[in-house]
């Protein structure tokens, strides 16, 4: 154990530096559109989303993580436990000097696919193109193109059919008093049997429906409907319904930020955990036990990330993409949310933040094409393309240098 002392307290701080930009870039999603519509204002997102990212991490993030994510490279390649070490450490410094880049410029990258890219770009110095599992490759790319399409057409199809049976009819007030309690009811539908799936880990989707998707949105239908009923009696729909989906809107972002602290802290702990079992333990494998600690120290680094930094993120896809309503806000919230965990049930890839980004460029393909800031979106695609192989490039080279140095 001696001699990997050192690289685990590397591996330790290169594993908070990358929890770090992942508050900074991907957590900063969870709170854009609260933040874009004005539901919320920066300084409190950050301070919702810090607290709600480390809960989902520390309380709710799995107590056994997989060492090399998504399976992306064989690893019964990999013989030698050394170069686990240098392969963790070249993965996750080359996905978190992504991060910070794409942060940077404010563009929303997917944090899973930057660790995917630097876990390839190692196993490829040291074993060749023969240890990547290229059909998992080929999931990862389909991601690229079916979380954003598909996040799209959710969103433009839900907001269409939200605007038209609230406002886009006869008596808007009476339609604003029956359909808002109900679009809010199915939402949380949706988000309980998320809460099931990815924070409780649960495996059967029935039994998540009928736990906790339908319980919630029952509950949340009744307290909605009350509330329009005794305290937001709507005179102006459009201002009514607004207020009605901009308190909704907090909590939607809420969960979405405690669902991704659960889930997504696997990228910054997973190679942390891999070599802390290696170094105490002698254990290696696919899946290795993660220390309470390691979950903490993943959580306050996506917490911190998400406070310093994630303004950058939350400006571009809150503000500069489409301009964002209470309802638009909401329509992304529950149209991403339902994507994932239908592509969850169904097995397919995808990407949370490209379907969210795919479920804002809906939203403005909703009100017409010039309501789309073109440049950004073009960014943003490029950037998506680029992550993988940058990643895999600045792992590759690191990898290289520490077994020479090593």
């Amino acid at each position: 154990m001696g001699d990997m002392d050192p690289w685990l307290l590397v591996t330790i701080v290169v594993g908070f530096a990358m929890a770090w930009a992942i508050g900074a870039n991907d957590a900063a999603n969870s709170m854009s559109t609260a933040v874009g519509a004005g539901a919320i204002t920066p300084k409190q997102a950050v301070l919702i989303a810090g607290v709600l990212e480390f809960t989902g991490a520390y309380f709710f993030g799995k107590s056994v993580t997989e060492t090399i994510r998504k399976g992306i490279i064989y690893p019964d390649k990999i013989t030698e436990p050394s170069v686990l070490i240098y392969g963790s450490v070249a993965a996750l410094l080359a996905a978190t000097v992504w991060l910070i880049i794409a942060t940077k410029f404010g563009l929303p990258v997917s944090t899973t696919h930057s660790i995917i890219g630097g876990i390839v770009g190692y196993g490829i110095v040291y074993a060749g193109l023969s240890i990547v599992n290229w059909g998992k490759m080929a999931q990862v790319v389909l991601s690229w193109i079916l979380s954003p399409i598909v996040g799209a057409v959710m969103a433009y199809l839900v907001f269409k059919a939200l605007t038209r049976s609230i406002f886009m009819s006869g008596d808007p007030v009476k339609n604003a008093r029956l359909w808002s309690p109900l679009w809010v009811g199915l939402a949380f539908v949706v988000i309980g049997t998320m809460f099931y799936i990815k924070v409780l880990h649960g495996k059967d989707l029935k039994a998540g429906v009928l736990l906790c998707g339908i319980p919630a949105g029952f509950v949340v239908f009744l307290i909605t409907y009350t509330l329009i009923r005794l305290r937001f009696p709507i005179s102006d729909p459009y201002i009514g319904v607004e207020s009605i989906f901009r308190r909704v809107q907090v909590v939607t972002s809420g969960y979405v930020a405690l669902a991704h602290g659960a889930n997504d802290v696997a990228n910054a702990i997973g190679p942390v955990a891999a070599v802390y079992a290696v170094a105490s333990m002698g254990l290696s494998g696919m899946k290795v036990p993660v220390p309470r600690w390691i979950l903490a120290m993943g959580g306050l680094g996506i917490a911190v990330g998400v406070a310093t930094y994630g303004y950058r993120v939350m400006e571009t896809v809150g503000k500069k993409i489409t301009e964002l309503t209470n309802t638009r806000g909401f329509t992304i919230d529950f149209s991403a949310a339902t994507v994932v965990l239908v592509a969850s049930w169904l097995g397919m890839p995808i990407s949370t933040t490209h379907t969210v980004v795919g479920a804002v460029i809906g939203i403005g393909l909703a009100r017409g094409v010039k309501a789309i800031n073109k440049d950004i979106v073009r960014d943003i695609i490029i950037s998506w393309f680029v992550t993988v192989p940058v990643a895999a490039v600045i792992s590759a080279v690191i990898f290289r240098v520490l077994m020479l140095v090593g």
